[in-house]
């Protein structure tokens, strides 16, 4: 998986739930995760402690590999890149998969902040058994969020 998030805010943009609803699950996802920076395993904020600021790293499973830095006048607009590559704790499922991710942050004081942040993903997944063909993607209109 690859996430590319554009932040909109001025604050911490990452306390987002990733999960993941397998096989039938829909009211309740089957994995849930603490948060976005520890699904990519970060912590803290991906804050160096020592610098307070973000602190890029690369490992061969996980990372963020990528942090812009804002190129407007004000805060908003950083732009990171983080990898997760699931080939040492797969995620297995029989028929279907939908991962969502919150985009969640924080407001002054520790309260939540729903965010509407530019996010971007991709996913890819490896398939060993025959299966039918894969329908035609919808028209790239119907795949745009506005």
């Amino acid at each position: 998986t690859y996430l590319a998030w554009g932040v909109n805010n001025n604050g911490w943009w990452g306390e987002g739930e990733i999960k993941f609803y397998m096989d039938g699950d829909g009211e309740y996802p089957t994995i849930c995760g603490t948060g976005t920076e520890d699904y990519f395993c970060g912590s803290y904020n991906f804050e160096n402690q020592d610098t307070h600021r973000y602190e890029t790293f690369t490992t061969p499973y996980a990372g963020l590999s990528y942090v812009g830095a804002p190129d407007g006048l004000y805060q908003a607009n950083q732009r990171f890149g983080m990898y997760r590559w699931h080939i040492t704790d797969p995620i297995r499922f029989e028929s279907d998969l939908r991962v969502t991710i919150q985009a969640l942050g924080w407001r002054e004081g520790g309260r939540y902040l729903p965010l509407k942040d530019d996010i971007a993903s991709v996913a890819y997944w490896y398939q060993t058994l025959p299966a039918a063909p894969f329908p035609p993607l919808p028209p790239k209109d119907e795949l745009e969020i506005n």
